[in-house]
């Protein structure tokens, strides 16, 4: 009897106007969804579609219009892709990599100031540059005095550190009990094993989350391989993507007997392939995602 008068006093009573509240954003909820994901939808039905008839249908499609593989085989077939695959999966890999040692090392270095003298000084240091920057002339020239123009290390060295992404780790660090890291000091530790044994396995969180958006943001630049990279064989996908979008360059893609038309469908195709391996990384860092930001807002 006491157990069913307290699953009853548990049950969470709305008022009329609280459902009526919780309807409407449902409701609101649910054509944002839409908003956001039709497009992608859109582009995948096009990608699949018969170039001829995609370019008579009017309206917004929701099923592939005469489903053809066409545009996705002349997208497969064009070496530019893998080149630019190649290179990007270079570029984010090495790229991650790098920011996720860099960010690390300034991340323990700052959380630990207080330890340093002249501490407010390096920190403003560090923050004055994520609000300004010399510019893009200034930063080629400099690519080209420190002879890094027209290679790869142009891409993964100029932003080895993003200083919004150190502070969400510098936070983290900084939330963890600093008797741990006394105790290990105690038994004789040094810097970095304290780091690499203590620091980095309480904020695997945190890093997941780095390694997302550094991992995103490669894998999406193209504007520096535009500025610092001549030869062509060094292109990102993303880079190719642009040539193919906005300078309507998939001529080369195209046999001698397609239709005219495909050059549509095929913009489409590029889209998807060269999209859909970044959503796949999503769903094995979703779990640490909230979690890691979570962690490192706890304090500024």
């Amino acid at each position: 009897m006491a157990k069913t008068n307290a699953s009853v006093s548990n049950k969470i009573r709305h008022s009329k106007g609280e459902n009526i509240f919780n309807v409407f954003n449902i409701i609101i909820m649910i054509v944002m969804m839409f908003v956001c994901a039709y497009p992608f939808w859109y582009v995948i039905c096009a990608s699949l579609s018969n170039a001829d008839a995609l370019v008579l249908t009017e309206g917004l499609i929701w099923w592939p219009v005469k489903f053809d593989l066409l545009a996705f085989e002349r997208v497969l077939q064009d070496s530019q892709v893998w080149i630019g695959y190649g290179n990007t999966i270079f570029y984010v890999v090495v790229g991650t990599f790098v920011n996720i040692i860099m960010t690390v090392l300034c991340a323990y270095f700052v959380s630990r100031s207080y330890e340093i003298p002249g501490k407010k000084a390096i920190s403003i240091m560090i923050v004055f540059t994520m609000y300004f920057s010399a510019g893009m002339i200034p930063g080629f020239l400099n690519i080209q005095d420190l002879k890094l123009y027209d290679t790869r290390w142009s891409i993964v060295l100029p932003g080895a550190i993003n200083v919004f992404n150190m502070v969400i780790m510098r936070t983290a660090m900084q939330s963890i009990d600093a008797s741990m890291e006394e105790s290990a000091q105690l038994d004789g530790a040094s810097q970095f094993t304290i780091l690499f044994k203590i620091m980095l396995p309480l904020t695997k969180a945190t890093i997941a989350v780095l390694v997302l958006y550094y991992g995103v943001a490669h894998w999406n630049s193209w504007f520096n391989a535009m500025l610092y990279l001549q030869d062509s064989t060094k292109h990102p996908l993303q880079l190719y993507l642009r040539q193919v979008l906005m300078l309507n360059e998939t001529s080369a893609t195209q046999d001698a007997t397609d239709s005219p038309m495909l050059g549509e469908s095929i913009r489409y195709a590029n889209i998807v392939v060269a999209t859909v391996p970044i959503l796949l990384l999503y769903p094995f860092l979703q779990k640490y995602f909230v979690k890691g930001m979570m962690v490192g807002a706890v304090k500024g």
